[in-house]
């Protein structure tokens, strides 16, 4: 157990109620609907009569002895895993603080992990260049600001883009971040690393209208080999998707995906070999064979 038992469902239900009691708000109705939301439903027979008679925790008309409303306080052991997030470069992109725990030692370092199926030719997170431009399209995202981005395409020549951004994107097979944008015509997907320099400017037109994603659906069937469910189930944690049972050892599966991140999703599939068999879209499944015939010739020269 990571956490520790004081967050338990009891407890946050008792800190919620005890809230609630501080605020002059608390009816026997509250009570009820707290306890229903947040812990088991036998529970409403426990923790009403155990607040008053046994605790004395609340008096008969739903006051409390208490002064100050209930707080939390972290765990060592919460504290350290904490800590130990905040030493993934990726978060520091973000400004997030480490006010209170600056004398925590972390619970894992990064080394701890190895990942095999990941680019080894991610973005630099420690650059301070590329930090300082990831902030920059952070505050303009937030306030909604037009920017003026300059970026290196795959020739080496420098492009120039007035345009408004929508939202950033991480890949974590390729391990990068790219921004959605668009200008006064079109939406780009831009790479964080290629962008030389960025800036706030005024807006020069009108914020355009958001623009529509290109969803793909993709239909799979799973044979549950080698944990191959546990493993399908978190590599595609991310997307939207149905999973129904066929029988003891056979899945279908249905993904939904993103249309620019369908090649990611071709190399995912491929990596489950004979235990994943898409059965549409009939698209996908020419993707497939095309880079199976890619990687047969590849072994044969």
């Amino acid at each position: 157990m990571l956490f520790h038992e004081i967050y338990s469902s009891y407890f946050n239900v008792v800190a919620e109620v005890l809230a609630q009691a501080c605020k002059d708000t608390l009816t026997d109705k509250r009570i009820y609907e707290i306890i229903q939301t947040k812990a088991f439903d036998e529970s409403v027979l426990e923790i009403p009569g155990a607040l008053k008679r046994d605790w004395s925790l609340l008096t008969g008309d739903m006051k409390t002895p208490i002064k100050r409303t209930p707080t939390m306080p972290l765990t060592l052991l919460q504290k350290r895993w904490l800590k130990a997030l905040l030493t993934d470069p990726r978060i520091s992109l973000f400004g997030v603080p480490v006010e209170g725990l600056e004398d925590i030692e972390p619970l894992y370092s990064q080394d701890t992990f190895y990942y095999y199926d990941r680019y080894t030719n991610g973005d630099l997170f420690n650059d301070e260049k590329y930090i300082s431009n990831f902030q920059i399209v952070l505050q303009a995202i937030n306030e909604k600001s037009f920017l003026e981005i300059r970026s290196v395409n795959r020739g080496g020549r420098v492009q120039k883009y007035i345009c408004y951004p929508w939202h950033l994107e991480y890949s974590s097979k390729d391990d990068k971040f790219r921004l959605c944008v668009t200008d006064n015509k079109n939406t780009y997907t831009i790479n964080m690393a290629r962008i030389s320099s960025v800036k706030l400017i005024s807006r020069p037109y009108e914020t355009p209208a958001l623009p529509k994603t290109r969803i793909n659906t993709l239909l799979v069937e799973l044979v549950n080999e080698r944990n191959a469910l546990e493993r399908a189930l978190l590599h595609f944690s991310h997307l939207k998707k149905e999973t129904v049972r066929l029988d003891n050892k056979r899945y279908r599966l249905t993904l939904h995906y993103n249309k620019d991140d369908e090649t990611e999703m071709l190399i995912r599939v491929l990596s489950f070999g004979p235990n994943l068999r898409v059965l549409s879209p009939d698209k996908f499944i020419d993707l497939i064979r095309e880079r199976l015939k890619k990687q047969q010739q590849h072994h044969l020269i």
